[in-house]
């Protein structure tokens, strides 16, 4: 009897140690699944990416650079075809030319033929003048004695004064044409050279626009049209990142700022690089706008969450970090961790 009795109590004692063990199992179970798993905030890496066109339409000649190579500022990147252009540029040229010919012209003054001719009439001028003089002085002194008649003095005096005024005149056109043109049309022959040079630099600027360059050190990423299609003024040509300009970005509902301003340091990893662990510090926030989502914090609405804006840049190179790749910061609750 003693035996069954005892047989009995332990047999009480295993049920009840496996009651506890499933009650514990089913405890654990129940923390792991109730518990709600870290959420996290997913970013991406950007980085400066320049867009390479020109100010001319023309055709793709040829590429000196294909796409994922790397480049220097000031490496030649594509020859541009601008037929158009150099047509241009021949019509200015010779616009130039005709207006320095014209200012040539202003400058130097009449030609020697017609300064020499100025001059000869001017001698005849004052040998007319010369003649005219004499002339009158003996008609006055004898109308002086009373043998001339006052009319044939009058004359004489007449003839005179106009040959005073033909030696102005005829001196007049000799200094004229010493002089050459006014100082008023040299003026202006000059403006139109420099009109003319500016029409010329302003096509030459075009020219140098068919060859483009590299504004930056970077990585070519893509490349737009092929060799022999033809572009537009403005139209993009390919693209070049700047890897060394790198940041993050995130966007964040508001709740989850508390800890998050500018000057900032963040922990987060990159999944791409073998969930490398880096560190991110914040310089810039902004509200995403109305055009953003929005999430009610609760179904009854007392208030709106809005989504910002956030970029950080890491505190150290990350070797291999491309953009387009995404870097995850972890969060539980309200709290980033």
């Amino acid at each position: 009897m003693d035996k069954k009795k005892k047989f009995s109590i332990n047999n009480m004692m295993l049920a009840f140690i496996a009651v506890l063990t499933v009650v514990g199992l089913v405890a654990l179970a129940g923390f792991f699944l109730l518990t709600p798993p870290d959420d996290v905030i997913m970013g991406q890496a950007e980085a400066t990416e320049i867009r390479i066109s020109g100010k001319v339409p023309g055709r793709i000649e040829a590429y000196r650079a294909a796409e994922g190579d790397k480049v220097k500022a000031g490496d030649t990147l594509v020859f541009l075809d601008t037929p158009d252009v150099s047509a241009k540029l021949l019509q200015a040229e010779a616009v130039r030319a005709a207006a320095e010919a014209q200012s040539a012209k202003a400058n130097k003054g009449a030609r020697t033929q017609e300064i020499t001719g100025a001059y000869e009439l001017w001698q005849k001028a004052i040998a007319g003048l010369d003649i005219a003089k004499k002339s009158y002085d003996r008609v006055q002194n004898l109308y002086d004695k009373g043998v001339m008649s006052a009319q044939k003095r009058d004359e004489a005096l007449a003839n005179y004064n106009a040959m005073i005024a033909t030696e102005k005149a005829a001196r007049s056109q000799y200094e004229m044409a010493q002089e050459g043109a006014r100082q008023e049309d040299k003026a202006a022959a000059a403006a139109l050279v420099q009109q003319a040079g500016g029409a010329v630099a302003e096509v030459e600027s075009y020219i140098n626009e068919s060859i483009l360059i590299s504004p930056i050190d970077g990585e070519v990423v893509e490349r737009f049209p092929q060799v022999g299609e033809l572009v537009g003024t403005g139209a993009p040509i390919m693209n070049i990142v700047d890897l060394s300009d790198m940041w993050v970005t995130f966007s964040v509902r508001e709740e989850l700022l508390k800890n998050i301003q500018i000057g900032s340091e963040l922990n987060a990893f990159i999944p791409a690089l073998g969930d490398k662990a880096v560190r991110l510090k914040v310089y810039y926030m902004k509200d995403m706008g109305t055009y953003a989502a929005w999430k009610a914090t609760k179904t009854t609405g007392q208030y709106d969450s809005k989504t910002f804006e956030v970029r950080a840049r890491s505190l150290a190179p990350i070797e291999g970090l491309r953009p387009g790749m995404s870097v995850i910061m972890k969060k539980k609750g309200t709290e980033i961790l």
